[in-house]
């Protein structure tokens, strides 16, 4: 059990949070691109975002794995976030959104190939093209997303979120 939930429960709670905050992210980030108010969703963002990170340092685990390796980068790029988003440091935030953005998509793609049988059956060790490919166009789509947000967002946002 895992704060009063069964590992199933607590295991659908995580994934939704995740996907609440990928969601809301692949929203918010292209509106801050577009100068468009939206900063009840950069709140959203941030605090799912946030909460997916922090929940997943309670499943149980032996060591040291790559999945605490990105959580703990990932809090760290939040805190980032959240400083910028708070002194509203526009590019600052367009930069490390982004970064947050992109490692729950990275998370997403490693767990859809363990998770879904057909993306399974395609790459089961992970290191298979099309396992490779998958990972190299979310890296180029965030990317893209983060010039863009980047090139479009004033150092300070003030008007915008």
């Amino acid at each position: 059990m895992i704060l009063g939930l069964s590992i199933s429960a607590f295991v659908a709670l995580h994934v939704g949070i995740s996907l609440i905050g990928i969601v809301t992210g692949l929203v918010a980030l292209p509106l801050l691109a577009l100068g468009r108010k939206a900063r009840t969703l950069h709140i959203a963002f941030l605090a799912t975002t946030l909460a997916t990170t922090l929940t997943g340092f309670l499943f149980p685990f032996g060591g040291i794995t790559p999945a605490l390796v990105v959580g703990a980068v990932s809090t760290l790029v939040l805190a980032v976030a959240i400083g910028a988003f708070l002194r509203r440091a526009g590019r600052t935030y367009a930069i490390s959104a982004t970064i947050g953005l992109y490692l729950n998509l990275f998370v997403l793609v490693v767990q859809s190939f363990l998770k879904v049988p057909a993306l399974n059956a395609l790459a089961p060790a992970g290191t298979e093209p099309a396992f490779l490919v998958a990972q190299s166009l979310t890296l180029a789509a965030s990317v893209a997303l983060g010039i863009w947000a980047f090139r479009r967002t004033r150092p300070t946002i003030a008007a915008i979120i």
